[in-house]
């Protein structure tokens, strides 16, 4: 019997996830919760074989740190992340150590399930990049990483000259990038790219 918890805050994902299990005899469900900080402490007490986690769970509790905590405590529980933020970060902080697979919500059920039963056989299962979105004319694919990263430097409360030292190259240059990003998107300002990059989420910086 593999014992099953779900961490989710979304009612309606929390019900779709809670279907899938079902429908598999071998799969029994331990509890759903919403908040990421308590399933640590239910792996405290209860032998869970796989943990579905949500990113971005009540009170924005950052789950990638909770699956970090488990696999830490607990090698023998798998952590499945399954998530809707497209975020880079999340797909590179997932692959460093917080969760076995990783996949995304909008994906189709027969998908998710398979990659339930790879996790449980042991295997590592992430996609090789993370799905694109749209800003304005352009998609989060014609980005480059570097810039991405200035803007999530940016958004995270860096000036341009912040922004230079930590990623060694000039002021202009930075300067330079945000006004690429901005032309090739065919927004009127930079706060216009911000707003586009977080309601995306393209970029999240809530996790606590």
């Amino acid at each position: 019997m593999v014992r099953i918890l779900i961490v989710e805050d979304q009612k309606i994902m929390q019900k779709y996830f809670e279907y899938i299990i079902m429908q598999e005899p071998e799969f029994r469900h331990v509890q759903t919760v919403a908040d990421a900080r308590e399933a640590v402490k239910i792996c405290d007490y209860a032998v869970i074989d796989l943990v579905i986690m949500d990113v971005q769970t009540f009170h924005n509790h950052d789950g990638l740190s909770a699956g970090k905590m488990i696999r830490e405590k607990y090698p023998y529980t798998k952590v499945l992340v399954v998530t809707s933020l497209i975020d880079p970060k999340v797909l590179e902080r997932a692959k460093s150590g917080c969760a076995d697979s990783l996949w995304y919500k909008d994906h189709s059920e027969e998908e998710i399930k398979s990659v339930i039963y790879r996790t449980l056989n042991g295997e590592r299962v992430f996609p090789d990049v993370t799905p694109k979105v749209e800003l304005n004319w352009i998609t989060s694919g014609d980005i480059s990483p570097r810039q991405l990263e200035m803007l999530r430097l940016y958004i995270q409360g860096m000036s341009y000259s912040e922004i230079a030292k930590r990623m060694d190259c000039s002021t202009s240059g930075v300067r330079w990038n945000f006004q690429e990003m901005i032309a090739k998107a065919g927004y009127s300002c930079k706060e216009d790219l911000i707003a586009a990059a977080l309601e995306s989420k393209l970029i999240v910086t809530t996790l606590k």
